[in-house]
């Protein structure tokens, strides 16, 4: 079996080398790129995921993890063994249900549709790239009919957070929007936010430097990854000790450059955690979409957006912007920071509005696949559901369909579902850390995530993809995944900034 083992690893890591070269250009893509590169980076793209898909599928391949996978009933479940083989198992049988010609062609479509929305975004004009996104929609149809299923949905769910579907979905989402919904309204009915505010001018220098200085704290490790910028915030990894991570700045807001930076770390720290024997296998990555996000979230919005948190890094704040912030108080500050509005930008909403933005996409792409709801009328759609469920709708395109990069870039369905699944898991990971580490908010007043760090490095990030999310979930919760925490997390913490939520 040792053999056999060596030899699956070696075929692994081909694997894995040839996708990390695909994030470099993704990377650069999203950051350096000029626009004219967009068809020339298709092609390469292409190239690499027509080879990617290759070994992915090789028959030999299949044969190998075949006679391993009859072998591996007889070891533990939790080896490392295992798991590499159910997990490597479990890709090649996704894989090669997907023709080569298919991959070629969507990767070849997307690079061109990136550079469309690129433009599109630019001159809010939604008819550039609407040929394109159609297009994506019937891929994404195509996509789902290699596969079996009870919903068209579910093999674009199960991508990026298997063992997911609309069916399970669907309810967990209804259930936190009935429990946001008169959240939302109770706040913003009654609203009193004090006559200061902290939107003034930052110059960007000053705020990326601060914001070094925060994610360096928090336990970023500049020996093994870097900072950029980039239109759409991200993270990637292209090995175990090369981690990029980017942000954007508005000099008009504060928020904007350092909450991405926290989130877009919340995800390197994880992919830094990961055990360094994984590489060069599937092992080293994260569990799904929905873990993964739910680190971003923890440290952007439990640990960021805490009160413990400003009490040790506002006084820094203030001598980085002395004319700035001179006349703001810390409470001031900690309630401009949570402040709970109807906005129009995802990745600008507060932690109580924000799921409303998830679920809004998430049905509305249910819908493009379902044939409910054509490309051509989603600007509309979009806008009239943000009326409805927020309130608010946006006169142009640029803030409304078109503000996000996700179906520009990849798939239309299963792609936002993980960021709503992710703030749910957040506040069960970090219940469980408050019941190991009792004092972990008083720690965090001085400054200290260290233990915080290490409770999510040694239960959550050192076993990559070795667990499913329930699995996870379970061995560090001792629960399922519950909706409890986190409505209980965002009740206990907003009824203290607007009174007029508590019972």
């Amino acid at each position: 079996m040792d053999e056999k083992l060596k030899a699956l690893r070696a075929r692994l890591q081909e694997i894995y080398h040839l996708h990390s070269a695909r994030a470099i250009l993704e990377w650069d893509q999203g950051t350096f790129m000029p626009n004219l590169g967009a068809e020339s980076r298709g092609n390469q793209l292409s190239v690499l995921a027509g080879l990617n898909h290759q070994r992915q599928t090789d028959p030999e391949l299949g044969r190998l993890l075949e006679e391993l996978s009859a072998q591996a009933q007889s070891l533990p479940y939790d080896s490392d063994e295992a798991a590499l083989i159910r997990v490597a198992q479990q890709d090649y049988d996704t894989e090669t249900k997907v023709s080569p010609e298919f991959v070629a062609e969507f990767v070849a479509h997307t690079a061109k549709t990136y550079g469309a929305w690129v433009k599109a975004r630019k001159q809010d004009d939604f008819s550039i790239v609407q040929p394109h996104l159609e297009k994506t929609l019937e891929l994404s149809r195509r996509y789902a009919d290699f596969f079996e299923y009870e919903h068209v949905a579910d093999p674009l769910i199960a991508r990026n957070d298997y063992g997911m579907t609309v069916g399970t979905v669907r309810p967990l989402f209804s259930q936190l929007r009935d429990a946001l919904v008169p959240m939302v309204e109770g706040i913003t009915s009654n609203e009193h936010t004090g006559p200061f505010t902290t939107k003034k001018h930052y110059p960007a220098d000053k705020q990326i430097e601060f914001g070094k200085k925060v994610i360096t704290r928090l336990g970023f490790d500049w020996e093994r990854g870097r900072q950029d910028y980039a239109p759409h915030p991200f993270m990637t990894k292209f090995a175990h000790n090369d981690i990029r991570i980017t942000t954007r700045v508005n000099e008009g807001y504060l928020g904007e450059a350092l909450f991405s930076s926290i989130h877009e770390t919340g995800h390197a720290l994880y992919e830094f955690g990961i055990n360094e024997a994984y590489e060069g296998t599937p092992l080293h990555h994260g569990t799904s979409s929905g873990v993964h996000e739910s680190q971003s979230r923890l440290w952007e919005n439990i640990v960021g957006r805490s009160y413990e948190f400003w009490t040790f890094f506002y006084p820094e704040l203030q001598a980085t912007f002395p004319e700035q912030l001179k006349d703001v108080s810390l409470d001031e500050f900690y309630r401009e920071t949570n402040k709970v509005s109807r906005s129009l930008i995802r990745t600008d909403a507060d932690e109580v509005t924000y799921n409303l933005h998830v679920i809004i996409r998430f049905d509305l792409e249910i819908q493009m696949l379902e044939g409910n709801l054509k490309v051509k009328d989603l600007p509309e759609a979009w806008r009239a559901r943000y009326q409805s469920d927020l309130g608010i709708s946006s006169p142009t395109n640029a803030n409304g369909v078109l503000q996000d990069i996700h179906w520009y870039f990849d798939h239309i369905g299963g792609l936002f579902q993980g960021y709503t699944l992710g703030n749910i898991l957040s506040s069960q990971f970090f219940a469980a850390a408050e019941k190991a580490i009792p004092n972990v908010r008083e720690l965090m007043k001085q400054g200290d995530f260290a233990q915080l760090h290490t409770f999510l490095q040694t239960n959550i990030y050192t076993h990559g993809r070795k667990y499913t999310t329930d699995e996870l979930v379970k061995r560090v919760t001792g629960q399922a995944l519950s909706i409890d925490p986190y409505v209980e997390y965002l009740q206990n913490k907003f009824s203290m900034i607007y009174p007029q939520l508590r019972k």
